[in-house]
């Protein structure tokens, strides 16, 4: 039940206590913000906030982002069990602040939390590192956050609905940077929308295990998507207008060593859809990243390479069919600190006002069932 204020209020009144069982299992992140079970809340009436834990309340004041860390320190402390916070409402919080998540923490956010002001480093309104079995359910955010969400050194994460129309910063980052000699693991992450970047979407840096859904990405400054040095990826739909434009990033890129398992490229990069319109480039795969299968390419008037594949390595575009109009050719190329492409497969497109060209000659590149229209091709 999705509680206001005032019901808050007289339940409390009536000396009611909606405390669940700490064995409680949270619903998942498709549910309706604030349904099922909940062990401790933050609420807004006026311009107080507070934090409880069943009948014991253990924040009132005027600072958002104090009541919500104050709800989540109220959780069972030791857990081994996920314990669920609910904010009712939204608010502002500093983005030289951050509300961070222990392990065995759900957090779902009901309200838009508006991040005003500036910071530095790795402040983020949600923040976790070197944590275990962290979910965020709902969040919806705006203003200038140097990261939306930071995730460092983290297993087990589910990341639900997510909603960041921002000024600044970059939208989703999730890393192993703390801790290069192990990678963030099992990071599952529902649906984004993202929009107003002051550089990437959603990033990620050294990840092995991630599934995500969709990435709608409108007006970032630079890749809607970008996964460096991550291995066994499966990914639904990659859809962004004007991301990256004017620069070299694209729509949806690897970097890196994407991909990489070893030092072989089994194909572990698996992508349903990648859609593109304006912005920079439509796919990018660079520095000896890899292992990479794109079902289906929609791309559309890209203001800088539709498909640029340089220093590669296993990559088939598109499995099952597509199409590029216009924009920058499609061109697979190489740097030389790098080994060259191999084992390239560019199929099943339509190609319309747009080339395709290979420089240099790599291994194994294969151009097949492609129709051209109007369209140049000059490959090995």
């Amino acid at each position: 039940m999705r509680h206001t204020t005032w019901a808050v209020a007289a339940l409390l009144g009536a000396g009611l206590v909606l405390a669940p069982p700490a064995t409680a299992d949270p619903p998942r992140a498709t549910a309706d913000c604030g349904a099922g079970t909940w062990h401790a809340e933050a609420y807004a009436n006026g311009g107080t906030w507070t934090a409880r834990r069943g009948a014991s309340v253990v924040y009132t004041g005027s600072d958002m982002r104090s009541a919500v860390q104050a709800a989540i320190g109220s959780l069972t402390a030791g857990r081994t069990w996920k314990e669920r916070v609910v904010v009712w409402q939204g608010g502002t919080i500093s983005a030289g602040a951050r509300i961070s998540l222990p392990s065995h923490t759900a957090l779902d956010v009901c309200g838009t939390i508006n991040v005003t002001g500036s910071g530095s480093g790795d402040q983020a309104p949600v923040y976790s590192r070197g944590t275990t079995d962290v979910e965020v359910q709902h969040l919806r955010l705006t203003g200038t956050p140097l990261y939306g969400i930071f995730l460092r050194n983290v297993t087990n994460v589910v990341l639900g609905q997510i909603d960041l129309r921002l000024s600044s910063g970059l939208g989703i980052r999730v890393d192993n940077l703390g801790n290069t000699s192990v990678r963030s693991r099992n990071i599952r992450i529902d649906n984004v929308y993202v929009s107003g970047t002051g550089t990437h979407g959603v990033e990620t840096y050294g990840v092995d295990g991630l599934t995500i859904g969709t990435v709608t990405a409108r007006n970032t400054r630079d890749s809607g998507l970008l996964l460096n040095n991550t291995i066994n990826a499966t990914i639904g739909t990659v859809d962004a207008e004007n991301a990256g434009a004017g620069t070299g990033y694209a729509a949806f890129r690897v970097a890196n060593r994407n991909g990489r398992v070893g030092n072989s490229y089994p194909t572990n990069i698996r992508v349903g859809l990648v859609k593109a319109r304006g912005g920079g480039r439509g796919v990018f795969c660079v520095s000896e990243s890899g292992g990479l299968a794109i079902d289906r390419i929609d791309l559309a008037n890209t203001g800088n390479n539709a498909i640029l594949v340089e220093n590669c390595h296993n990559v088939t575009i598109a499995t099952q069919g597509g199409s590029v109009y216009g924009g920058g050719e499609i061109r697979l190329a190489a740097r030389s600190e790098f080994p060259n492409n191999s084992d390239i497969f560019i199929q099943n497109l339509t190609v319309t006002n747009s080339s395709i060209r290979e420089s240099p000659c790599g291994a194994n590149t294969v151009f097949r069932d492609n129709t051209l229209v109007n369209t140049s091709q000059s490959v090995c």
